[in-house]
């Protein structure tokens, strides 16, 4: 298949529409990823964060919209073709199949090699430096099943990179890790995208967010609300509304780095909020 271009840097998603079983998961979604950024996806449970990355990387098809990658529409390319630029990490990815660590991250050259296998000279320093990056190095010969979730996640961000993408996807790359091991993965994912990859996370930690992105897109309801620049998009008037917390921004003294604080809204204002969720479930 042609690879139809048009010049632009980073990824634009448009009009991303997705229903499953009658139900209306993203509504009309656009936004922009800023190329060698750090994006951070952002939203409460059930926002439509994870189906919007599994849109944008094709592994979900939406009902409508597009969405282009340095001028190519990601849905017109062949899978590997995709796959030489693309890459996913699911949140909970796993394997009942007794492979290793290493044949994991093995597998992230398969887009890389002739339609027969091979012709990949590459591939064993590739997947080596995959596995030492993310930090799965340490246990590389151990089997997939037999490891914790944390390890889980190290093993498959390690496959993602034996890919080579430009363009990053991480569904909460830091679930089921320590506070140690997380903020390596960020500090990773701020270095990759320093070197030139687009990189988009999808976290929960509003914290982390506001220490480690350069770019936030704020989803609710399955509609894009809020996108731009990490500190002046996540006012605290905008991360109240979301998230029904407070918030102020500080620096934090140990690193420098912006810091957003947040604490439970006033007892008043949960108090209206319960008795509107109440009304609400009792109306509909």
């Amino acid at each position: 298949m042609s690879e139809r271009r048009a010049p632009g840097p980073g990824l634009d998603a448009r009009g991303i529409t997705v229903v499953r079983d009658h139900t209306t998961l993203l509504t009309d979604v656009s936004f922009h990823a800023p190329a060698g950024a750090l994006t951070a996806l952002l939203g409460p449970n059930g926002a439509g964060k994870s189906t919007l990355l599994r849109a944008v990387a094709g592994v979900e098809r939406p009902d409508a919209g597009e969405v282009r990658f340095e001028g190519y529409d990601l849905a017109e390319l062949g899978r590997r073709a995709r796959a030489r630029r693309v890459a996913l990490v699911e949140q909970d990815s796993s394997t009942d199949l007794a492979v290793t660590v290493r044949e994991t991250a093995r597998l992230g050259r398969t887009p890389h090699e002739s339609w027969l296998g091979g012709d990949d000279p590459d591939a064993v320093e590739i997947v080596d430096e995959a596995l030492r990056l993310s930090g799965a190095h340490a246990f590389a010969d151990r089997t997939v099943p037999s490891l914790s979730g944390g390890e889980r996640q190290r093993a498959f961000l390690a496959r993602a990179l034996a890919q080579d993408p430009r363009l990053l996807l991480l569904d909460e790359p830091t679930n089921h890790l320590d506070v140690a091991a997380a903020l390596e993965v960020l500090t990773l994912l701020e270095r990759l995208s320093a070197s030139g990859m687009t990189v988009v996370a999808a976290l929960h930690d509003l914290s982390l967010a506001a220490a480690f992105a350069d770019h936030v897109v704020v989803v609710q309801h399955g509609r894009v609300v809020a996108e731009g620049p990490t500190r002046t998009t996540l006012a605290p008037e905008l991360v109240r509304e979301v998230y029904g917390v407070r918030a102020v921004w500080l620096d934090n003294p140990l690193t420098g780095r912006p810091l957003l604080a947040v604490a439970p809204a006033e007892e008043s204002e949960v108090a209206t909020r319960t008795v509107g969720a109440a009304r609400g479930q009792a109306t509909g």
